[in-house]
C-alpha cells in the first residue's frame, strides 16, 4: 500500500507541471486516431472552400446584425452565432449539421461545433467563436477540447475556425444589444494547446456522512 501511495504521489507531482504547446494535430491523433488535414493555399479545392467560408462569414455578419440579439454577457453570444453559421453554410450548398459522435449520435456540446460536407464531398469541422478586439491579444483562455468516450471527431478532416468580433451597440435594462463588426477564418491545424489538470469530486462524496462534522436544519 505504501509503495502504491508513493507511486501515486509521483504521478500527482508530475500533474502539477502543465503540458504546453501541444499541436492540435497531435492531440486529435492521440484522442481519436484521426488526422487533422492542414489547409493548403496552393490546392484549388482548399481555395474554393476558403472562398465559400468568406461568403458564409459575410452572410452571418449581415444576418446577425439584422436580428436583435440581447444578452447579459458576451460569452453567451457565441451560442447565438452558431445557427447563423449553419444556415449560411447550407445556403452555399455545404451540408452543415451538428457533428456525429463515434456512436452515431449528434452532440452539440464540446469541440467542434459544426461539421460540413463541401462540394467536393469532403468532411470538414468548424468551430464557432466570438471575440472582443480589446482582449484579442490577451492570454485569456478561449479554446477548449476535452477527451470523451464518445468523441465528435470521427474522420480525417480539415479543422477550421470562424470567429466574429462583437460589440455592444446599446444597453436595454440589464441586457446588451450585440452586433458583429468583423470576422476571421482560422486554420486550426496550426493551433498549439496547453493541458491543465484539475481534481474534482461530486456532491455524493463531498457531503458524505464521514465528512460532515456539524450541521443544522
Amino acid at each position: 500500500m505504501n509503495q502504491f501511495s508513493d507511486e501515486l504521489k509521483g504521478v500527482i507531482s508530475q500533474m502539477l507541471k502543465p503540458l504546453k504547446g501541444l499541436p492540435l494535430t497531435v492531440v486529435i491523433e492521440g484522442l481519436a486516431a484521426k488526422k487533422v488535414i492542414p489547409f493548403d493555399p496552393q490546392c484549388p479545392k482548399d481555395q474554393k472552400v476558403l472562398n465559400t467560408l468568406k461568403k458564409v462569414a459575410n452572410n452571418v455578419l449581415k444576418e446577425f446584425n439584422k436580428n436583435k440579439i440581447l444578452r447579459p454577457r458576451p460569452n453567451e453570444v457565441g451560442n447565438d452565432i452558431e445557427p447563423f453559421v449553419k444556415k449560411a453554410l447550407n445556403k452555399y450548398n455545404y451540408k452543415a449539421d451538428t457533428p456525429l459522435t463515434i456512436s452515431g449520435k449528434k452532440k452539440s456540446t464540446g469541440y467542434p461545433d459544426i461539421e460540413f460536407i463541401d462540394t467536393f464531398n469532403r468532411l470538414n469541422y468548424l468551430e464557432c467563436k466570438t471575440f472582443n478586439i480589446d482582449n484579442i491579444d490577451s492570454t485569456q483562455r478561449s479554446f477548449y477540447l476535452s477527451p470523451s468516450n464518445d468523441f465528435k471527431i470521427t474522420r480525417d478532416a480539415h479543422h477550421f475556425g470562424i470567429s466574429f468580433e462583437i460589440y455592444v451597440e446599446k444597453s436595454i435594462k440589464n441586457k446588451h444589444l450585440y452586433k458583429v463588426k468583423s470576422w476571421k477564418i482560422l486554420d486550426l491545424s496550426q493551433l498549439l494547446l496547453d493541458v491543465k489538470y484539475e481534481f474534482n469530486a461530486d456532491n455524493k462524496r463531498l457531503y458524505s456522512d464521514n465528512l460532515i462534522i456539524a450541521s443544522k436544519k
